[in-house]
Order: structure tokens, then C-alpha cells, then sequence
């Protein structure tokens, strides 16, 4: 209303009520449930989404307009400018993650450098930059993140095998050194699980709160607005964390393990 720069009297009269009957339902106290009619009149006066009205989708667009962007196709950029705008946006809520390789916050030089080695410095560089970006964020007192991948990954990390096959051994300790470090400074705002790949499977998805989630399929992303969608990726995260190997709380230790098998003598002579 407000920003419609209209009064009470004012929308009751263009929506058809009494002045009473808007006064009921604006109050706090009142669990009365105004008519159809009465809601679509409402939203349509207030150029609001009759959704976004009622609770359903937090995207306050008219009707054509939310059906048409309740599913968005996002091209990926190279600094992902998009996602750190969602970040912010998402601000106080719970971020849910599943990363395409290693949480962007924890990768050192050495590993970006080892990912991006095939493309253009300039990748490089506003990849570094995300990797700050996120750490910066991770790092706000008011942030919530929680962190789910399969343990294969980290242990194909450690040994050097499947995407992580040709990073040197020393790249390698350094990673798991910052993970170690990482996952004990910034708990319990970001609490990294471990779940077992064999049994369970999920593309790289980001869900920012109640707000929108974003699922990554290579190249670009997949962005979802409304309240059910996004409630069914909550779920499947969730899911994840109930049957997780490893807890947040034991990141830090099973990482120093994985250090120790592939520090041990025998193991770096092997590699």
C-alpha cells in the first residue's frame, strides 16, 4: 500500500470493500480469510503476484510474469555475479549447498590454479576472486551454510584420483591443510557433511533460504523462485544430511586422517 502510495479508504474503494472489512484483515489479530474475489481484486490493485499475496512464492511479480520466471535458465559468468547477489539477498538465511568439486570458500591457489589450468588468466583471476568472496561471506557473523558432497570426492582429492589426477602431492596436502583449518574456524556457521556417493546422488544445487534455488548443470544454471520447488530441494538436501558418514564436527578430523595416509613414507614414495 505504501508503495502504491495508497491509503486504506483508498484500496477499499478500488478493490470494492468496506473500509471495516480491509481494517479486519490488516490486523494482526484477525485469522479471518478474505474471499477470492477479494484477494484477486487486492493483488491486482497493488500490482503485486496474487502468489506472492497468499505466501506462496516470495517473488511479488503478476501472474504471466512469475509463471515465466518460476523457472529461469542463468547463464554461468565467470565470477558468477549472480550467485553473489543471491548470497547477499539470502543474507540471515540458511545458504544449503552441494559444490560441482570443493566449496568455493576453502580452495587455495594451488587448486584454482590446477582447475582453471586450461583457460584464459583472466578466469583465473575472478575465480580467485570468487574463492575471497565467498570466504568473506562464510566469514559474517550472521551467515548460516551448510555443506553437503559425497566422501568419494575427498578421498579422490587426497589420492590424487578421477578430476583431481596430475595435482602434485604438496597441492594436495596444502588443500586438505586449508580444509582442516577452514571447517575448524568457521563451524558451527558452516557445517560441511559428508554423505556416501555409492548410495546417494546430487547435482550441484545452491538453495538460498526460502528466496530461490540455483542448480548448476554445467555452463549455466537452473534457478527456481517458487516456494514448492524450492521446498522440494530442501528436502533432497536434507535428505543428504540424514545420511551422512561424516558430521561437521568431524571434518576436521577426517581430513587430518586422509593428511596422515598420504604423508605416511610408504605413500609418498608410491606417489
Amino acid at each position: 500500500m505504501d508503495r502504491a502510495g495508497v491509503n486504506r479508504s483508498t484500496l477499499a474503494a478500488k478493490v470494492g470493500i468496506d473500509r471495516s472489512t480491509l481494517s479486519q484483515l490488516l490486523s494482526i489479530e484477525n485469522d479471518r480469510l478474505p474471499r477470492a474475489d477479494t484477494v484477486a481484486a487486492i493483488a491486482s490493485t497493488l500490482q503485486v503476484s496474487l502468489d506472492w499475496l497468499l505466501g506462496l512464492t516470495h517473488e511479488e511479480r503478476l501472474g504471466a510474469n512469475i509463471l515465466e520466471k518460476s523457472l529461469q535458465i542463468q547463464p554461468r559468468s565467470p565470477v558468477d555475479e549472480d550467485l553473489m547477489r543471491w548470497h547477499g539477498e539470502a543474507t540471515g538465511y540458511k545458504i544449503r549447498y552441494v559444490p560441482q568439486s570443493l566449496p568455493d570458500q576453502v580452495k587455495t591457489q594451488a587448486l584454482i590454479a590446477f582447475e582453471y589450468g586450461a583457460l584464459h588468466d583472466v578466469d583465473r583471476d575472478q575465480a580467485r576472486t570468487r574463492q575471497a568472496d565467498r570466504l568473506t561471506y562464510s566469514r559474517l557473523p550472521e551467515t548460516d551454510i551448510e555443506i553437503c558432497m559425497p566422501i568419494q570426492a575427498l578421498h579422490s582429492l587426497a589420492r590424487g584420483e578421477d578430476i583431481w589426477s596430475g595435482l602434485a602431492l604438496d597441492a594436495r596436502v596444502e588443500q586438505l591443510q586449508e580444509i582442516a583449518a577452514q571447517t575448524e574456524e568457521l563451524y558451527p556457521s558452516m557445517r560441511w557433511f559428508l554423505y556416501d556417493g555409492l548410495s546417494h546422488y546430487s547435482a550441484p544445487v545452491t538453495i538460498f533460504g526460502p528466496q530461490r534455488a540455483a542448480l548448476y548443470i554445467g555452463g549455466m544454471y537452473f534457478v527456481f523462485n517458487t516456494t514448492d520447488h524450492i521446498r522440494v530441494l530442501t528436502k533432497h538436501f536434507d535428505g543428504l544430511i540424514r545420511v551422512a558418514q561424516v558430521q561437521p564436527h568431524e571434518i576436521s578430523g577426517h581430513v587430518l586422517g586422509l593428511l596422515e595416509e598420504i604423508t605416511a613414507p610408504d605413500a609418498r614414495a608410491a606417489q
